[in-house]
């Protein structure tokens, strides 16, 4: 079982930055994708990002390559999801996700654990 708890969510302006915190406790984080989702009111989960155990591999969705960076430290057991120049579409509640498979990083179904989700909100 892994248990996944995010933060550094909060309020912040257009343009701004924040960078989100994903604690993990449990066996093997460091063998697992982790990813982050997101979701609006009134819209799906969608994909933000994602890393592989080895931090080789990283994948963004489109609206936010460029923007943000996905990185891990597996010997805190912690990843991180940096976030520039953010914009009002951006706000959302944001998830941390786990995948012990390493399948398909950008289906939130392959994602066995989940955080509680922390909330980021971007004033225009």
């Amino acid at each position: 079982q892994v248990q996944l708890v995010e933060s550094g969510g909060g309020l912040v302006q257009a343009g701004d930055s924040l960078r989100l915190s994903c604690a993990a406790s449990g066996r093997a984080f460091s063998g697992y994708t982790m990813g982050w989702f997101r979701q609006a009111p009134g819209k799906e989960r969608e994909f933000v990002a994602a890393i592989r155990w080895s931090s080789s591999s990283t994948y963004y969705a489109t609206s936010v390559k460029g923007r943000f960076t996905i990185s891990r430290d597996n010997a805190k057991n912690t990843v991180y999801l940096q976030m520039n120049s953010l914009k009002p579409e951006d706000a959302a509640v944001y998830y941390c996700a786990a995948d012990p498979y390493n399948s398909r990083w950008y289906e939130s179904d392959e994602y066995d654990y989940w955080g509680q989700g922390t909330q980021v909100t971007v004033s225009s």
